[in-house]
């Protein structure tokens, strides 16, 4: 089938891709044509494929929305652009080459209105490099990485809210932090308590109305939560009650505080309302049993349609109840960032934008054929993973970033930035290319799809510019062809996590050799604490889930980790001390912080899991319910849990090996 293998080469379907282990994998003509029929291209019969190529050709051929471009170089018309006829005295015409037609060199990054044969488009262009850590001026910088709804502060609450952040944040500035790293805190459903990753956002466009802190903006303190004293969060009824104290506190609201959110909200314009619109809606739906959008009654699935309209006239006090959560989340966030940096915080915020949005959220109904439809992102088989992984998620079509002139993406980072100094984009690899698997059908059936990775990453680096933010691309896992240098080239940091930095004898690699252009780091949310590695919580977690490697028992695990402590503990001390006892992490810990912070890497972030020195991860990748993921709190506040001598001397390890402290 050469011109179904020609029309997938087109719209960017990889049909030949090598796994983790370097073995070629091909993708089976059936996925092909079932992922090029969700694309918009059909493939069922030669005549449909070559109406496809057609149309593909149609496409590559029209003037483009936007032509992004790099400060001081010339750049090359399209050929749909580059088109002009002289007229002769005659009248008749010729028609003239302007194949090699070129724009002259902008020496100022930014975007520039342009106007090309009558064809009105946008000329992206982008700096060099983002803003680098050396353009702070402070050398060589840390901060912790924390889990918002885990933090525990002076008020009684079911979970942290962007109130105990901005505590974190002045405890932490005093401490010597540059930068705090969060979760995504984009928009979850409103008031329901299940799906509550922050990896599977309604929107990254807007917030958690949840995370809102009214005390944090003048306002009277929401009433103290009940039933917070656990050591796990209770989504369930946590959410719902504080929708139900915010409805409270919208209902009290002045007349003059009213208007100062509706002048704030303002600039935000429609997209602001229809995400409050989408949020009436969905709470309105799912008290009748709804889970997403394509379960509401079909006449609400089109965002302009009249039920919609009449929807939102009927119920406009509902709609300007959900604006005043996202005013609230909006508000609270930045003021958090400017107490970040009033306390001295370099950076301050290192926000993270999630790879994709839940399929039944508010960016999938809004958005329409800009997002994949009848497709959904995730990673292909792998040796750690038998049958691949779905995520359920959505994310951006190609073909509808070209049409709409990338304006989603662009306005999806300046989203991101508007309340952060810096912002890690997670699974970076996606601006490249992402597995996408059609609806309802396993991994396996599923292709990489390619993403115009040039473009995208210069809009990145030019928002940060704009933003005077630093910009880090998670990089762990199989690495598409070319995107380190890009990255590198751009000034954005890479991820070089502690666990994963292994020599080719699988020893761990001595801080030195770590990429100085990259964040360092002792882990992440999805791989073990120091000290639950040390001590093998992870393995006895394993062993619960029967996770283990296949033909791997738990002896055979536990002898595998105890030669890997040793490694470990040369690589921290080259064996300056006697080894500790699995059951002694303290100590591994503290070497742990000090590796990182001693590395050359502009940027160190420590998860505050280290820093306590927990043995419990945040989330345990490839769990729902079998693990208590994103739930987890810590036992007391934090300016409290700082003060323990132990702790106090593992953060002061971490800021002397960032200052070059012996």
């Amino acid at each position: 089938m050469q011109e179904l293998h020609a029309l997938a080469e087109a719209i960017g379907l990889q049909r030949i891709w090598w796994d983790v282990d370097g073995r070629e994998q091909v993708v089976t003509d059936a996925s092909l044509r079932t992922i090029a029929l969700a694309l918009g291209f059909p493939a069922a019969t030669p005549e449909q494929i070559a109406a496809s190529l057609a149309r593909v050709e149609a496409e590559m051929t029209a003037p483009p929305a936007m032509i992004v471009t790099d400060v001081g170089k010339e750049t090359s018309l399209p050929t749909s652009l580059a088109g002009a006829q002289l007229t002769l005295p005659d009248g008749s015409t010729q028609p003239l080459d302007t194949a090699r037609w070129t724009l002259p060199a902008i020496d100022t990054p930014g975007y520039y209105p342009l106007t090309v044969n009558g064809h009105a488009l946008t000329l992206a262009v982008a700096p060099t490099s983002c803003p680098t850590v050396a353009s702070l001026g402070k050398g060589r910088i840390w901060g912790p990485a924390i889990q918002i709804p885990a933090l525990r502060g002076k008020q009684p609450r079911a979970f942290g809210t962007f109130g105990e952040l901005a505590e974190a944040a002045e405890v932490f500035a005093a401490r010597g932090a540059d930068a705090i790293a969060i979760n995504p805190v984009h928009a979850l459903f409103a008031g329901y308590g299940r799906d509550f990753s922050p990896y599977s956002p309604s929107s990254r466009l807007y917030l958690n109305g949840a995370m809102g802190d009214p005390a944090l903006l003048g306002l009277p303190p929401l009433p103290d939560d009940a039933g917070g004293d656990g050591p796990l969060i209770d989504w369930e009824a946590a959410l719902p009650a504080r929708l139900a104290r915010m409805r409270a506190a919208f209902a009290g609201l002045d007349a003059p505080t009213r208007e100062r959110i509706a002048h704030d909200n303002a600039p935000h314009g429609e997209g602001l309302r229809r995400q409050a619109l989408y949020d009436a809606l969905d709470v309105h739906f799912r008290s009748k049993g709804a889970k997403g959008w394509q379960d509401w009654p079909p006449a609400f699935h089109d965002p302009d349609g009249e039920a919609v309209a009449v929807f939102a006239r009927d119920n406009a006090a509902e709609v300007e109840f959900h604006l005043f959560t996202q005013w609230l989340a909006r508000e609270s966030l930045g003021e958090v960032q400017r107490r970040a940096q009033a306390a001295g915080m370099a950076v301050g915020l290192l926000a993270d934008l999630a790879v994709g949005v839940h399929t039944g959220g508010a960016d999938a109904w809004s958005m329409g054929d800009t997002l994949l439809q009848g497709l959904t992102i995730g990673a292909p088989p792998d040796p750690l993973g038998p049958l691949g992984q779905n995520w359920m998620l959505t994310g951006f079509s190609p073909r509808g970033l070209a049409r709409s002139g990338y304006a989603p993406w662009i306005a999806t980072i300046r989203a991101a930035l508007s309340t952060a100094g810096a912002l890690r984009i997670d699974h970076a690899f996606g601006l490249a290319r992402l597995w996408v698997v059609p609806e309802g059908q396993p991994s396996s059936a599923g292709a990489y799809l390619h993403y115009p990775f040039a473009d995208l990453i210069r809009l990145v680096a030019l928002e940060a510019h704009l933003a005077g933010a630093l910009i880090v691309a998670e990089d762990l896992g199989t690495m598409p062809h070319g995107f380190g240098p890009a990255i590198t080239e751009r000034g954005m940091l890479g991820m070089r996590v502690l666990w994963f930095e292994r020599a080719a004898d699988d020893g761990f690699i001595g801080a030195a050799d770590y990429d100085a252009q990259a964040a360092a780091m002792t882990g992440t949310h999805d791989t073990p604490t120091v000290a639950g590695w040390w001590s093998g919580r992870d393995l006895q977690w394993a062993q619960r889930l029967g996770r283990l490697p296949e033909d791997t028992t738990m002896d055979e695990a536990e002898a595998r980790r105890a030669w890997d402590r040793g490694l470990l503990w040369a690589s921290l001390t080259r064996d300056a001390a006697p080894r500790p006892a699995p059951d002694d992490p303290a100590p591994v810990v503290e070497a742990a912080l000090r590796h990182i912070g001693s590395t050359p890497c502009g940027l160190a972030i420590a998860p505050l899991e280290d820093l306590l020195a927990e043995p419990e991860q945040p989330n345990l990748p490839g769990t729902i319910t079998e693990h208590p993921n994103w739930r987890r709190r810590l036992n007391a506040p934090l300016s409290e849990l700082l003060q323990d001598p132990a702790t106090a001397a593992r953060v002061q390890a971490l800021d002397d090996a960032r200052k070059g402290v012996a």
